[in-house]
């Protein structure tokens, strides 16, 4: 049997008027929610009845009632603290659980049964009928299944957390065993999940690689194209110029004089004195040129200091200076 204060409670509830009115219509029901909370009750002292505003995820707002403490487990793992609320459509709609994790004990992260948000779901809800359905088994649902995964930090709760598997011997009956599978293939979903990120993130870097990888191509085969007009453009030019030439030697060719050896030396020799100082001249200017764009050459490599070239430039324009007079 209930406390006393419980029933007091719920008695007080159903008997007040507005503002304050459940939102509950219809007698039957007031009736029926009555019975299953105080059977709640009864098989789990640790928890209170309680009537306060619910706000849905919709926007709607209701006044209902809800059962509320701490949930035994184990001796070797602490209570839940959790709130049932009872849906204004109870009990043909399933109660809505939420854990209430403190800063001291905050909720497992990815609990197959627990969202971030302490809502809980379990498939004795997702498939909760009436009337096979009530408070007192949803309860010792929740007990059954917390004992395989403790849904707050505790050193028990991390060790059950770290195997995530419900293969106890315990769970003999029809719905034990739908809970234990469905853990099971919600902590496989986790696994995979966690692995098909990993997976995503590396190929998402990969993706980035071959990107940029695409773009050194890309920037590779534009210059290579360039590169190629530019070639088909110098070879149509001297294609041309190879035409003239042929043309042009079609034509003058007969007339054209074959010159020997001979003549090739006597064409650059001077025919007085004067020219041939003058030749001189101009070939040791030319020279001397030669000789200083090496030098320059040489200090942009380091094979001479600055102070030798400077001192080296001078002297071959000096040189250089009184070659250019003669000429």
């Amino acid at each position: 049997m209930a406390p006393p204060a419980s029933t007091k409670i719920i008695d007080s509830a159903f008997s007040r008027s507005s503002p304050y009115a459940l939102s509950y219509t219809n007698p039957e029901q007031k009736w029926l929610i009555r019975e299953h909370l105080l059977s709640l009750l009864h098989d789990f002292p640790t928890l209170s009845p309680s009537a306060d505003t619910f706000f849905h995820d919709d926007g709607n707002i209701v006044y209902i009632l809800n059962a509320s403490g701490h949930l035994p487990i184990s001796s070797a793992t602490p209570p839940v603290p959790l709130t049932i609320w009872l849906h204004q459509d109870y009990p043909f709609s399933p109660p809505i659980v939420f854990l209430s994790p403190t800063p001291t004990t905050p909720l497992l992260p990815l609990h197959p049964f627990v969202h971030p948000s302490g809502l809980t779901t379990s498939p004795y809800l997702n498939t909760w009928r009436y009337p096979h359905s009530n408070l007192s088994d949803l309860a010792h649902n929740l007990v059954c299944l917390f004992s395989h995964h403790h849904p707050f930090f505790s050193p028990s709760a991390s060790s059950s957390a770290a195997t995530c598997r419900f293969t106890h011997p315990a769970l003999a009956s029809k719905v034990e065993a739908i809970d234990g599978l469905f853990g099971a293939i919600l902590c496989d979903m986790l696994d995979l999940g966690a692995k098909a990120d990993d997976d995503i993130h590396e190929l998402m870097a990969l993706q980035a690689e071959l990107l940029a990888r695409a773009d050194i191509i890309t920037t590779m085969l534009l210059g290579l194209e360039h590169e190629r007009t530019t070639l088909i453009r110098r070879v149509k030019k001297l294609t041309e110029e190879s035409d003239i030439l042929i043309n042009w030697l079609k034509v003058n060719g007969s007339n054209a004089v074959v010159a020997t050896s001979e003549d090739d030396m006597e064409a650059f020799e001077a025919a007085d004195e004067e020219s041939r100082s003058l030749l001189d001249s101009v070939a040791a200017d030319l020279a001397i040129e030669d000789c200083i764009y090496e030098l320059d050459r040489a200090v942009e490599r380091g094979v001479i200091t600055f102070h030798q070239y400077i001192k080296q430039v001078r002297a071959l324009a000096r040189e250089q200076f009184f070659y250019r007079l003669q000429g």
